[in-house]
């Protein structure tokens, strides 16, 4: 039995305790610690767990007989959380973003390293099974390769969702829509793309003058092999829709999933290529599905590398600090208003906290610091299963 604990109790911990709970034959969830501890005591009542509750980390590394950690807090303290915990002989889990620096990864991987620890980030959308069944599709290369990829992560948020005390800041958030949103869908586009050699983006407030940070980007990306890439992320968007498109040689694929290929007319204009479509759809359709989606899914595959005795778990820090290279560079690149090379390096002003802090502009003062929200339910995005296809249908008909 895997014994688990979970230090931060906020919006994103019941997901996890979620996941968990669908293990049940396997762990177990023992502490809860949060340096509130009556947010705590609401989940542990709430979910029905027999854990002891901290009110710090200390008091939770001090107790023992913990085996795996989910790290729910906000990004600032992803780092040294993740490191003591290690240290102490657990595994870990840590919530996106990794880190609020390249450096902080850097430390967190030799600390991985050093301690023989597992240590993986938070990017449940490749658990979901429109998500894995496209990146089968893509590495198939039933479509062709890559030309352009289109990334979508746009959210809608009220102006309040700044007032919260950590949020809206560089020092505490570590950045704006980029990093804590689109954040999931840069992860996926690395993990099928690997990263680009060149970005260039712009960043904004665009709505939210209670908040340091920005509510919107948009990077274009060069590959080696010649393939470009656009990343739009927002908390502008009414509707909140995410989604990835592939534009290969010979179709469109996209999550949620949609197949749609053109072949030449004699003129050169396009018509459809049913054969194509059809081709490609039925080795999606051979898919299977996933037995788990989302946390669940990954919490699932770690637990999987523990009691199997190996490090073969989907998301290594690695892919962690990846992601947080790329959104590091779409910063750079958007406050010092040019284009930016991939891999940054270790002498780069962006490399660490500090360098951060002094090269990027706060677009407005935060106005306001509420210490905690009413409990309520959150949006976490969709699962790239669902799509209105009803609507584009009847759009069609016109």
């Amino acid at each position: 039995m895997i014994r688990v604990a979970i230090i931060g109790t906020g919006n994103i911990a019941p997901s996890h305790i979620e996941g968990y709970l669908c293990f049940r034959d396997r762990c177990e969830i023992v502490a809860l610690v949060d340096i509130y501890p009556e947010k705590a005591e609401m989940l542990k009542k709430r979910f029905g767990l027999a854990a002891q509750v901290y009110d710090s980390h200390e008091k939770l590394l001090a107790s023992g007989g913990i085996d795996l950690v989910s790290i729910c807090t906000p990004p600032y303290t992803h780092a040294a959380l993740s490191i003591a915990c290690m240290k102490h002989g657990m595994d870990v889990i840590c919530e996106k973003p990794m880190a609020a620096s390249l450096r902080e990864c850097d430390a967190m991987i030799e600390a991985r390293d050093q301690t023989g620890r597992r240590l993986s980030i938070i990017s449940q959308n490749r658990f979901r099974s429109p998500i894995m069944k496209l990146k089968q599709i893509l590495d198939s290369g039933i479509a062709g390769k890559v030309l352009h990829a289109q990334v979508d992560s746009v959210w809608w948020r009220g102006h309040c969702y700044f007032d919260l005390w950590w949020r809206g800041t560089w020092e505490k958030e570590g950045g704006g829509c980029t990093l804590n949103h689109a954040v999931h869908q840069i992860d996926i586009l690395n993990w099928m793309k690997g990263l680009p050699v060149e970005v260039s983006a712009t960043v904004a407030n665009l709505n939210h003058d209670n908040s340091e940070v920005e509510d919107f980007s948009i990077t274009v990306a060069k590959y080696a092999d010649g393939s470009v890439s656009t990343v739009t992320s927002s908390l502008v968007h009414h509707g909140e829709e995410q989604q990835i498109v592939f534009q290969c040689e010979y179709a469109k694929i996209s999550a949620p999933w949609d197949v749609i290929s053109y072949e030449s007319t004699q003129n050169g204009f396009g018509k459809p290529s049913e054969e194509m479509e059809q081709k490609i759809e039925a080795e999606y359709q051979k898919l299977p599905d996933l037995e788990y989606e989302g946390h669940a899914g990954q919490l699932d595959n770690v637990m999987r590398s523990i009691e199997e005795n190996n490090h073969a778990f989907l998301v290594q820090a690695e892919d962690g600090r990846k992601t947080l290279e790329y959104i590091t560079a779409v910063y750079k690149s958007g406050f010092e208003e040019r284009k930016v090379s991939l891999p940054l390096r270790r002498d780069d002003l962006f490399y660490t906290i500090e360098g951060m802090h002094a090269n990027v502009r706060k677009f407005h003062e935060k106005s306001a610091s509420v210490a905690n929200f009413v409990p309520v339910d959150i949006t976490t995005g969709n699962d790239y299963s669902k799509y209105n296809y009803q609507k584009r249908s009847v759009q069609k008909e016109r």
